[in-house]
């Protein structure tokens, strides 16, 4: 009977271990552990201000850092230029600071170029005031008043009428004349802005020191058009808009209209006879 108690005993003592470490796996297997934040998974970093992917934190746990990803794959090249153009359908020029830049109808200064170099020639103007459309850059400056000291000498005295000017003044000099002559005819004799020689700094109106026929066609003939006709490339400028090239030009005959494009060039346009267009071996403007 003692015998029988003690098996008894013996086997519920077994029944109640057993069923003890059933209850205990089965709490461990269905309790997972605290997730990671879902933040720290599914959410793309955020750019820094210097545009770099921040790097993922230490702590961060080995599954999370192999599904973050950063939102755009790092920029290895320049962007692109956000600068707009200043007139539609055009090539934007890529060195607008060089002496011998070709400006055209079809060859757009880019919309923030600004000369850095301009300075006020020491030469006669048709006006008193000391403002922008005095101003040419340092290279162009010297060489105009060689020229002009070159043509007094000559007795042909000169006077600049408009040098430099910026996008701005260029638009609004052009606006005006289309609403005077509309907008076919105003491009036959002014520039769209950001396709203007003067906004280069490198390019000068002159007259006579008189001021008569400023800018205008009865310029042509005079004694002045026929001295800087034939010596103006000795000091490095050319007639930029030669008669009969308008087809080529895009611009109706101005012999008072000059533009610096260095000795060696100018000597070379003017024994050819030639137009900046044609030098270059670029396509004709007509429009």
């Amino acid at each position: 009977m003692k015998i029988k108690m003690n098996v008894s005993i013996a086997i519920l003592l077994a029944l109640t271990i057993v069923a003890g470490c059933g209850s205990k796996n089965e709490g461990t297997s269905t309790i997972s552990p605290s997730p990671t934040p879902a933040t720290s998974v599914t959410t793309s970093p955020t750019a820094s201000p210097s545009g770099t992917t921040p790097t993922t934190p230490a702590t961060t746990s080995p599954a999370a850092t192999a599904t973050v990803k950063p939102s755009s794959p790092p920029v290895t090249s320049p962007a692109p230029s956000t600068t707009p153009t200043k007139n539609g359908a055009v090539q934007v020029i890529a060195k607008p600071e060089s002496i011998t830049v070709l400006v055209n109808k079809q060859n757009s200064l880019p919309a923030s170029y600004e000369p850095t170099d301009l300075v006020y020639p020491n030469i006669a103007f048709t006006f008193s005031e000391k403002i922008d459309k005095r101003k040419m850059r340092q290279v162009a400056a010297t060489a105009i008043e060689k020229l002009f000291a070159g043509a007094a000498k000559d007795g042909v005295p000169l006077a600049g009428v408009s040098a430099y000017r910026s996008y701005a003044t260029q638009k609004s000099l052009f606006d005006s004349y289309v609403k005077k002559d509309g907008e076919e005819k105003a491009k036959t004799y002014s520039a769209v802005p950001g396709t203007s020689e003067h906004e280069t700094g490198l390019a000068i109106d002159v007259a006579g020191s008189n001021g008569k026929c400023a800018a205008s066609d009865c310029f042509g003939g005079t004694k002045e058009a026929v001295w800087l006709e034939k010596h103006a490339a000795e000091y490095g400028y050319i007639i930029r808009y030669p008669q009969g090239k308008a087809a080529i030009t895009g611009y109706q005959y101005e012999p008072w209209h000059l533009r610096y494009v260095g000795t060696d060039i100018a000597k070379e346009i003017q024994s050819k006879n030639v137009t900046m267009e044609e030098y270059y071996h670029t396509v004709a403007v007509s429009k």
